[in-house]
């Protein structure tokens, strides 16, 4: 972590600690701002693969959310395979670049979009509910989809809505470094902060009345006992952001639907982007 980094979060831990001495809730509300506020936003100018696609966009909860559609060459869009690709947290679809190629090579039309707050997508906040509403309006306006790959929080996206939608054994699902458990990631977004004990109870309390739901509900490991489509599930050892336990607790439920792939030494944003690793998605898909 950068000294810059370290001194922001020492600087917001200590206005809402001093803050949940007095008031709780407001405290627990701030934090929630904090947790769905992305802080990296990618300034770099788009591949030149993105000006070859067709740009696409949509209304979602007041914002512009946009995206590419790319089709291979002398292709009709009516009769090919589509594959969605979602990213993940202080992420964007630029950062997929040599998938696109590769599905391309391999005949499929792919889509892309920029999640809420992200990329060339509009908005300062995203929630997961509002990142499984994107996808499902994707799919809603360019569907059927046949494959999807989800890295990281959009892989956690992904399950959530497929565990959803009618199950079809041709549809091939590919996770790669998934967010697990959302229930983890406020824990750790709580140990990160040193936050107050006493913020914890409202800030659940703030995610049940947004989300409908309690944090433990958007879980992978849950989820994936309502799909049975074809899933392949690649993650490090050394991945310190989505933790091989979390994995690990999926595979000791024995899916047979589910193939790990485990590497070692790339970590949570590398391991995307190892041309093996690509070489297998591609296949699988």
């Amino acid at each position: 972590m950068k000294i810059k980094q370290k001194l922001a979060i020492a600087y917001i831990r200590a206005r809402l600690n001093i803050l949940a001495l007095v008031a709780p809730a407001a405290a627990a509300q701030k934090a929630m701002d904090l947790f769905c506020t992305p802080f990296k936003r990618s300034g770099k100018k788009l591949p030149a693969l993105f000006g070859k696609g067709d740009s696409l966009s949509f209304k979602l909860d007041g914002n512009t959310i946009r995206g590419h559609r790319w089709l291979p060459h002398q292709a009709s869009s009516a009769t090919l395979k589509k594959i969605l690709i979602a990213h993940g947290f202080e992420s964007s679809s630029r950062n997929f670049e040599q998938y696109i190629h590769g599905f391309l090579k391999k005949g499929y039309e792919v889509l892309a979009f920029d999640a809420p707050a992200h990329g060339q997508s509009g908005g300062r906040r995203i929630t997961l509910p509002g990142y499984i509403r994107m996808l499902g309006t994707v799919l809603q306006q360019y569907g059927p989809i046949d494959g999807y790959m989800g890295h990281s929080f959009g892989g956690l996206a992904l399950t959530m809505l497929l565990e959803s939608l009618p199950q079809h054994p041709t549809t091939r699902i590919v996770l790669i470094a998934p967010a697990c458990e959302a229930q983890r990631a406020v824990d750790s977004f709580f140990q990160l902060l040193r936050l107050n004990e006493t913020v914890r109870p409202p800030f659940d309390a703030i995610g049940l009345e947004m989300t409908g739901h309690p944090f433990s509900w958007f879980s992978i490991r849950r989820a994936m006992q309502n799909i049975q489509s074809p899933v392949l599930w690649l993650q490090d050892e050394d991945d310190k952001i989505t933790p091989l336990v979390d994995a690990m607790e999926v595979r000791e439920d024995g899916h047979a639907n589910i193939e790990f792939v485990i590497t070692k030494g790339l970590g949570h944003r590398r391991i995307y982007r190892d041309p093996e690793v690509m070489r297998q998605v591609v296949n699988f898909l």
